[in-house]
């Protein structure tokens, strides 16, 4: 059965006027240590990829891997990418898809780069499922020769769930004036923060980013805002209103798909096993506005 998520024991916008209308649906995508298919949605599972279609290599000059000793740039022979996201429509109904297309797709080369977001280089991929699943599909991508293991995800079982979330580093000017009233008065009679009720921090389709740092936003060239796509964070919750135990799946003992060093027993099923720097976490947003809905990414830590 489809995990639920318990009702909050306030209501959001009564007790915080300023909040009416903020509240976004945003699907929730509770990884576990699994094996996926390549036609269902995942975290770093198989992608559903065509078999005529080259796989994304990155030739970036200047990436480089910090676990070396000492550090140096990785080259000058292209890096394969990876499989981190493939979601299909039918799994996240709410975020934008490119017309004749149901399947998003995310890979990334795992090397840091230093580009504005100082971090892993992603790309993101439309398909049709039905175009892709009628031809031949690519059985084995080939393997990255380096890459950072905290940006190597283990496959995934995803379980998405609907739900409303409140801003967290969003907040509207005038309730950040006077949040701490307002929160204090919402954890001394419920016991709970807003936060741990109302935000969440962890893999998701829509919604808000959970930032850790200060928002920021990037903006198309356009000039609008873009929108939250998609969330990958290193943190994924493991008690509280927001934890679900949606199946036990496989433990895995590497932290990476490829990982060459042994890792410890029992690692815990929840989450993709990537620290993704100091437990942060990767944004994607779009512009469903302009042609071929041009994305950028952020990186916060």
């Amino acid at each position: 059965m489809p995990p639920r998520i318990p009702t909050e024991p306030f209501d959001v916008e009564s007790l915080i006027p300023e909040l009416a209308g903020l509240g976004r649906e945003t699907t929730l995508l509770y990884p576990r240590s699994g094996e996926p298919g390549m036609c269902a949605s995942s975290i770093g599972g198989p992608l559903l990829w065509p078999a005529d279609e080259p796989w994304p290599l990155c030739a970036e000059p200047g990436h480089w891997k910090p676990l070396r000793s000492p550090t140096e740039v990785v080259g000058p022979e292209p890096v394969a990418m990876v499989p981190v996201v493939q979601l299909y429509a039918r799994d996240v109904p709410g975020i934008p898809f490119l017309p004749g297309t149901d399947v998003l797709q995310v890979v990334w080369c795992p090397l840091i780069h230093d580009d504005e977001a100082g971090t892993v280089l992603p790309k993101v991929y439309w398909r049709s499922e039905q175009a892709v699943a009628g031809g031949r599909v690519l059985p084995d991508p080939p393997v990255p020769y380096e890459y950072d293991e905290e940006f190597v995800p283990r496959p995934c079982t995803v379980t998405p769930t609907r739900v409303v979330e409140y801003p967290n580093g969003d907040l509207p000017d005038s309730l950040a004036r006077t949040s701490d009233q307002w929160f204090a008065a919402i954890e001394e009679e419920f016991g709970l923060s807003y936060y741990e009720m109302a935000t969440t921090v962890q893999s998701k389709a829509g919604g808000y980013p959970g930032w850790l740092q200060q928002p920021d936003w990037p903006d198309c060239r356009c000039g609008r805002r873009m929108d939250h796509l998609l969330s990958i964070t290193a943190t994924e919750p493991v008690e509280g209103r927001w934890f679900r135990s949606v199946g036990q799946g496989s433990k895995s003992p590497e932290p990476g798909r490829w990982a060459t060093t042994g890792g410890h027993p029992g690692v815990d099923a929840v989450g993709h096993g990537m620290d993704m720097g100091d437990l942060g976490g990767v944004y994607l947003f779009v512009c469903p506005e302009c042609p071929g809905m041009p994305y950028a990414h952020r990186y916060d830590c």
